[in-house]
């Protein structure tokens, strides 16, 4: 490891400034919690700051710091998925988030997207990635294939397999309610 010079801290500096609020919303969308997602936001820019200069990516470095935040917040749901396990079909409550029938609903939809969380968690890491890009950060197809180095057939692969386990998964929550 290179030590910093006033430069490189300063450019590390900019790119925390740059980047730091898409960290952070990523991060934020994978874990729920904005404490976690901070944590994330400080464990991505420390690595980045132990890393050598020449090491990072020079042409996609918005795309490599996304993917860092993701990475990394799964990494939190795991370590606290082996910590304290839940069987996911355990759940009773609803996919509906219809906060508007009542403070019972709602935290029954709020305990739902915990779950669907530790699912995602369980998930292998790049099926994970591909399933939050898509759904939870709205990119197309297309765009997370560039994003990752991989075919848009293998991102539509990927999310159909995601969705099938999921889907099944899920699919004991619903019929609890119905």
């Amino acid at each position: 490891m290179s030590e910093r010079t006033p430069e490189t801290a300063h450019g590390l500096e900019k790119l925390f400034v740059e980047h730091q609020a898409r960290v952070f919303r990523a991060a934020y969308r994978v874990t729920g919690s904005a404490e976690d997602a901070e944590d994330v936001l400080q464990t991505v820019f420390m690595r980045l700051a132990r890393r050598d200069e020449a090491a990072l990516p020079q042409e996609n470095l918005s795309s490599y710091l996304y993917r860092s935040a993701v990475n990394a917040a799964f990494d939190i749901l795991r370590s606290r998925q082996r910590a304290d396990s839940v069987e996911l079909e355990s759940v009773e409550g609803s996919l509906s988030e219809d906060e508007s029938r009542g403070p019972e609903r709602a935290h029954q939809g709020s305990e739902v997207r915990e779950r669907l969380r530790r699912a995602l968690g369980r998930l292998n890491e790049k099926h994970a990635e591909v399933f939050v890009l898509r759904y939870l950060e709205g990119y197309a197809n297309n765009e997370i294939a560039k994003m990752l180095g991989i075919s848009r057939i293998t991102v539509a692969v990927v999310l159909h397999r995601v969705r099938q386990r999921l889907k099944k998964d899920l699919r004991s929550l619903k019929g609890v309610t119905n």
